[in-house]
């Protein structure tokens, strides 16, 4: 267990002791992977290794050896060590909780103050976060009910547009119908006229050709009559 780390001791990212150090993000790894076989420690947030100012130095010195790696690495394990294991470390290691806690009352009521004011944002947050979620909750509910409204209004939209294009198809099979009706009629009225005209025309046809025939029988009459009265004189 880490016992040597200061109160408020600054942590790094990986990234940011490649920085610091001057070497690639992968060789800090390397470098980790190296000392934790030889026995190092590290602090640790889950597989991810925070690194303290004592583990940057670690690292440094990785870095500037002439030795074998893992030579330096077990003498950098050796020094950790030496430093848990100091006049303070065992101590602090074994003993109780309340052993940690601060002596003087104003550290004290300012570690309290600290956890107070930690549970508060925890609180905070945790209200924040319901009520996050409940508004999240509305807006898609508020989508569901907008999404029904337009897939309806788009429905009834192409409903209606199905129900004006069937009656403008029935208006015109409607007008179609009665037009071709109404030339049917004419047609059967052209047709009854030109018969009419043709039995006319055969009727004047008939008297004509009666009057010719009883004109040339009155004709062949009044010369034979003519000649009758021509003889007898």
């Amino acid at each position: 267990m880490r016992i040597d780390i200061q109160p408020n001791e600054q942590a790094f990212s990986t990234k940011e002791v490649a920085e610091e150090v001057g070497i690639a993000t992968p060789t800090v790894r390397k470098y980790g992977q190296i000392l934790e076989r030889n026995g190092y420690e590290f602090l640790k947030d889950g597989d991810r290794r925070i690194f303290v100012q004592s583990d940057i130095q670690a690292l440094i010195a990785l870095r500037d050896t002439d030795k074998p790696l893992d030579d330096t690495a077990k003498d950098l394990v050796q020094q950790q060590k030496e430093r848990l294991e100091g006049p303070n470390g065992t101590e602090i290691a074994l003993g109780d909780t309340a052993d940690h806690l601060p002596q003087d009352p104003n550290q004290l009521k300012e570690l309290f103050l600290f956890v107070a004011n930690e549970l508060a944002a925890a609180r905070e947050m945790n209200v924040q976060l319901k009520n996050d979620m409940a508004q999240l909750k509305t807006n898609v509910s508020q989508l569901q009910q907008d999404h029904h409204v337009i897939s309806s209004s788009i429905g009834n939209s192409a409903q209606r547009t199905n129900s004006k294009i069937e009656r403008f198809i029935e208006q015109q099979n409607t007008h179609y119908e009665s037009l071709l009706q109404q030339e049917r009629e004419r047609s059967e009225l052209l047709q009854k006229e030109i018969q009419k005209m043709r039995e006319e025309q055969k009727s004047e046809w008939n008297s004509q050709n009666d009057f010719n025939k009883r004109l040339e029988e009155e004709i062949q009459k009044r010369k034979w009559g003519w000649l009758t009265a021509i003889f007898r004189k």
